[in-house]
């Protein structure tokens, strides 16, 4: 539950700063003024919506990097860095994209994560649990399917699909709010206290729906990642990986803007698996072995 939190504090903070921040310039008042133009506002919610998610793609790497003490590897010091960076970049050669920066970061949890504002300015990192749990067959499994996140463009598809939700969240909230105001409360002129209120209780509930999709997404991008896994390190390599995590019973430990890039999601049932980043290990598995398409 705590990533979920995250997850849509971190949204819904940078969504207030920008509509602040819009408020103090007359933009958000000059709506308002004689009601709601619906076309003004939904220009208005997509220039916030948007314009969060694209804040939040652009300061990935940077985020990242700080979140997890990450240390980009620039010139290899040991075995283990020089076979890392030498792996990826075989691998996003085969895959089509620019050499992502590669890092490793301390943390005793078996995970790695991708992320960058595009295909061909990623990053790469992996952390020391990983490095030492391991085999290398499998490890080069887990840095396909990482560097196939990258080649599919995961970033900056769930950025544009963040800032979609975000756009029709701001938009309906306030809609909601104005007809509440003026059917219910009767406010004639403006806008009266129940407009806040009603606009403030639909949008954290509409963001929490919102927020199912964006998951939702999230989980069916995995299963690309896989493949793309199984298709530069081997099927047998990439099912074993993802064993390995099975057996482990870890959950990932990731902050939560690295933790949809993760190749451990940890796990979820009931409710909680509406708001889960990654499916299940045994449907990733599954999934590999009916694959017919990949050795």
């Amino acid at each position: 539950m705590k990533r979920i939190f995250l997850f849509l504090a971190t949204n819904l903070a940078i969504v207030v700063v920008l509509s602040i921040t819009m408020s103090l310039l007359g933009v958000e008042p000059y709506l308002n003024e004689s009601g709601l133009n619906l076309g003004s506002l939904l220009i208005f919610a997509a220039v916030m919506g948007f314009g969060g998610s694209l804040i939040s793609l652009a300061l990935s790497k940077w985020m990242a990097k700080k979140s997890v003490g990450a240390q980009v590897i620039t010139d290899p010091r040991t075995p283990a860095e020089l076979w890392l960076v030498q792996t990826v970049a075989r691998q996003a050669q085969a895959a089509g994209i620019q050499m992502p920066e590669v890092a490793i970061y301390d943390a005793p949890d078996v995970n790695a994560f991708a992320t960058g504002m595009s295909r061909n300015s990623s990053l790469i990192a992996v952390s020391t649990g990983l490095l030492n749990s391991m085999t290398k067959e499998e490890a080069e499994a887990v840095l396909g399917h990482e560097v196939s996140h990258a080649a599919n463009g995961d970033m900056v598809t769930l950025a544009l699909i963040q800032g979609v939700v975000n756009t029709f969240v701001m938009f309906f909230s306030r809609v909601i709010g104005h007809l509440v105001d003026r059917v219910v409360f009767k406010t004639e002129r403006g806008q009266g206290p129940a407009f806040y209120v009603t606009m403030i209780v639909a949008e954290l509930i509409l963001g929490v729906l919102a927020s199912m999709i964006v998951m939702g997404f999230s989980r069916r991008r995995e299963f690309r990642a896989d493949h793309g896994g199984a298709s530069l390190a081997g099927r047998r390599n990439m099912i074993a990986a993802l064993r390995r995590l099975q057996s482990l019973h870890e959950p990932s430990q990731l902050p939560d803007k690295v933790a949809a890039f993760g190749i451990n999601g940890g796990k979820g049932g009931g409710l909680r698996a509406l708001f889960a980043t990654h499916p299940p290990l045994e449907d990733r598995i599954a999934a590999l072995e009916s694959m017919t398409d990949v050795r």
